[in-house]
């Protein structure tokens, strides 16, 4: 494959959050994690991506990493292979939903981030199980490494984001649309609206997975990426019926 793949983590995460897949597909495959972290907007962080970027390349985002990638795919469609959205949202927030952002803002800001970063992301939006408390903690020594300044940032772009329904519709590549069936944060339902507003789009709900499927469900997540890597760049429309 000539096309390299691009990942882009949730907030609070860095290249961890993909460490299964970058161990299983580095022998095959020409990849990248790049940071979502500069930009106080999600128009300006997908920018500043675009500017290092390969002139092709497929893009796989969760989360908040997913939001910038729909981003992405609206300015600058001609460049992506190929896209998968994984756990994360096309929906703008409510006035309501923004504003649960501001507790955990401020305790970030006052030097509290590791009492912030359970009320960002509640160990209940991962499914029960005995890895949960393990993924927790990596998502709990992930934000330290990035740092109250990056965090408090990811909230106000996310807080601020566009409505992307319109971007899903005009998406004119092959689309993973994946989901952690007990995601408690961007549950399935929001994942199977997406996979119908984009044309051919292949939903894949990955069970035993919460919120954040690629450590929770490591193998299934990859086999799921795999496949949509594998897919041809031509989309065949159905056969009419005569």
């Amino acid at each position: 494959m000539d096309e390299p793949l691009v990942f882009l983590p949730g907030m609070m995460c860095d290249a961890r959050l993909f460490g299964p897949q970058l161990a299983a597909l580095s022998p095959h495959y020409t990849l990248t994690v790049a940071p979502i972290t500069k930009g106080d907007r999600i128009e300006e962080i997908a920018s500043n991506l675009l500017d290092s970027l390969p002139r092709k390349f497929a893009l796989a985002g969760l989360s908040m990493g997913g939001i910038v990638a729909m981003e992405i795919m609206r300015r600058a469609p001609d460049r992506l292979t190929r896209i998968a959205l994984m756990d994360t949202n096309a929906l703008a927030e409510t006035p309501q939903s923004a504003a649960n952002y501001e507790p955990m803002i401020i305790k970030a800001r006052s030097g509290r981030l590791a009492e912030a970063v359970p009320e960002f992301m509640p160990a209940e939006v991962l499914a029960a199980g005995p890895y949960r408390n393990d993924v927790m903690e990596l998502v709990a020594d992930m934000a330290e490494n990035l740092g109250a300044e990056v965090i408090i940032r990811q909230a106000r772009a996310l807080q601020r984001r566009r409505d992307q329904q319109a971007t899903l519709r005009r998406c004119k590549v092959p689309a993973l649309v994946l989901c952690g069936a007990e995601d408690g944060l961007t549950p399935v339902k929001r994942h199977s609206f997406m996979a119908e507003l984009i044309p051919y789009a292949d939903l894949r709900i990955i069970e035993g997975a919460g919120h954040l499927p690629t450590l929770e469900q490591p193998e299934a997540t990859t086999a799921a990426i795999l496949e949509w890597l594998k897919q041809p760049f031509v989309l065949q429309s159905p056969v009419a019926q005569g």
